[in-house]
């Protein structure tokens, strides 16, 4: 067995489907962070990436038997503007494996250098985005949200240069793929049906292979995203995640959250926040998410649209109907996420105007969205433990006039509080990425070469529903409720 037990089916597509480049070698790569559970579930040896020879393939340094470097080929829309190539202008897929439950995984480097699609960019990354991805990937993931995952962080030893001069990184990243709704873009734009094809093909093969089976398996296809995605935007909403910028090129035709660049989670609640500083209209703000993962999607469905049917008419009318299915499948989850985190069972009638009334007076009073939810678990089991919510709201009675109906709602469930308490406890976390602790971790690393903050923080938040009342401080929120703060893609 090698120590990368490679199995690269997409390199064995056509060759417009990507171009063929090996990382570029980096100065003194030193080991920042090897996440050996995950390469444990790959069937990797973590002592062998770890070792001379694995951090040499991790940091580009070195291509490992059976590897096929490529960097893949995409489109996209950007802020709404299509851009006809894009492609990895600074990843490197190194290959793929199959894992311990027989799942084909990407592993790819982020950071290694220019390839043809590097547009006049480096193909670099600085530390600080790379420890945010990591950091945030695996956050989520512990959350039980579909993600891409980080294997490793690997320093270079060599600086970057944005506004200034910054320590440079290398993340390996792990996903189930890197094929992106730009991907497909990517071939209609040039009129490549057969290429369209041959890449829904693999999308099937690969990800959907029920789909296979269908009357229409592209219609399939179609649909099988469009769940994927309604459910993966529910899922962000029900932990406050803002992805920052969900351009098609960062939409994942598997279902994953992908490219953590400008992303943050909310500290008071409100729907129009925004954190990524280049968007300056809030097309990707929190509540704008369900509508922009909509509109991507019916950019995917254009793209099908040669598939669907030879008649054009009948193909557009296949791709409104799968994409009309879409509403009922987000609410599904999103109102169903929020009963359980309220403590109740199946969504009933009243339901959602109840979750949206709360959503409503914690926007008007300021509260913060983890906290409140996380107080609320007490709350549900014990009637005089409402005062912790109270306290979050800058006008404690706005709490009390939602309360008294929610109890009453309460009241309609056979379960025990107790159990109810404890069901909100297991989807109601007590601790995400606090968006001043991550700053705080990227500082002391970049400036001081610390990552002992890393390191704690990564711990913690590989158990976000557990209380840790040793780790308390990391679960409270920024003083200022989180207003003004801003993030950077790090390009």
């Amino acid at each position: 067995m090698t120590a990368l037990p490679f199995d690269n089916s997409y390199a064995r597509l056509p060759e417009r489907f990507y171009a063929r480049r090996s990382p570029t070698p980096v100065a003194a790569p030193r080991l920042i962070r090897l996440n050996r559970v995950l390469a444990a579930d790959l069937g990797l040896d973590p002592d062998w990436l770890a070792g001379p020879a694995g951090l040499a393939a991790l940091a580009g340094n070195a291509i490992p038997e059976g590897a096929d470097p490529i960097a893949t080929a995409y489109a996209g829309h950007q802020f709404g503007q299509f851009v006809p190539q894009l492609g990895d202008g600074r990843a490197i897929l190194l290959g793929e494996v199959i894992d311990r439950d027989g799942r084909r995984r990407d592993i790819q480097l982020k950071g290694a250098g220019p390839t043809p699609f590097s547009r006049r960019g480096d193909g670099r990354a600085a530390l600080g985005p790379v420890l945010r991805e990591y950091l945030v990937s695996e956050a989520m993931a512990a959350l039980g949200i579909p993600t891409t995952r980080a294997l490793a962080a690997i320093a270079t030893g060599e600086p970057v240069a944005r506004e200034t001069l910054l320590p440079g990184a290398v993340l390996t990243r792990v996903a189930a793929s890197h094929i992106r709704v730009g991907t497909f873009q990517f071939f209609a734009a040039r009129g490549d049906v057969e290429g369209l094809r041959a890449l829904a093909d693999h999308v099937v093969a690969r990800h959907y292979p029920e789909a296979a089976q269908a009357a229409n398996p592209y219609r399939a296809l179609l649909e099988s995203v469009i769940t994927a995605q309604a459910e993966l935007v529910a899922r962000w909403l029900l932990v406050g995640f803002v992805h920052g910028v969900m351009n098609t090129d960062n939409m994942s035709v598997a279902g994953e959250t992908i490219d953590y660049g400008p992303c943050a989670f909310l500290d008071a609640y409100d729907p129009r926040t925004v954190y990524s500083s280049i968007d300056r209209a809030g097309r990707y703000a929190y509540g704008e998410q369900p509508r922009i993962a909509l509109w991507n999607l019916t950019r995917l469905a254009e793209t099908l649209l040669p598939l669907l049917a030879e008649d054009e008419t009948e193909a557009v009318a296949s791709a409104e109907a799968a994409l009309a299915g879409y509403a009922p499948r987000f609410e599904a989850a999103y109102h169903g996420g929020l009963n359980r985190k309220l403590g109740l069972g199946p969504v009933r009638e009243g339901d959602p105007a109840l979750a949206g009334d709360l959503l409503k007076r914690m926007a008007e009073n300021q509260a913060d969205f983890t906290l409140t939810f996380r107080a609320l678990c007490g709350a549900a089991e014990h009637p005089e433990g409402g005062g912790a919510v109270r306290d979050l709201f800058v006008d404690p009675t706005a709490y009390d006039g939602w309360a008294a109906g929610w109890r009453t709602r309460l009241a309609q469930e056979t379960r025990d509080p107790a159990d109810i308490a404890a069901g909100m406890r297991a989807t109601n976390p007590a601790f995400t990425p606090r968006n001043h602790q991550v700053e705080a971790m990227i500082a002391a690393a970049v400036e001081r070469d610390d990552f002992a903050p890393f390191e704690t923080l990564l711990a913690v938040l590989a158990r976000p529903y557990a209380d840790q009342p040793e780790h308390a401080r990391y679960a409270e929120a920024p003083e200022d409720g989180g207003v003004g703060y801003r993030t950077f893609c790090g390009t």
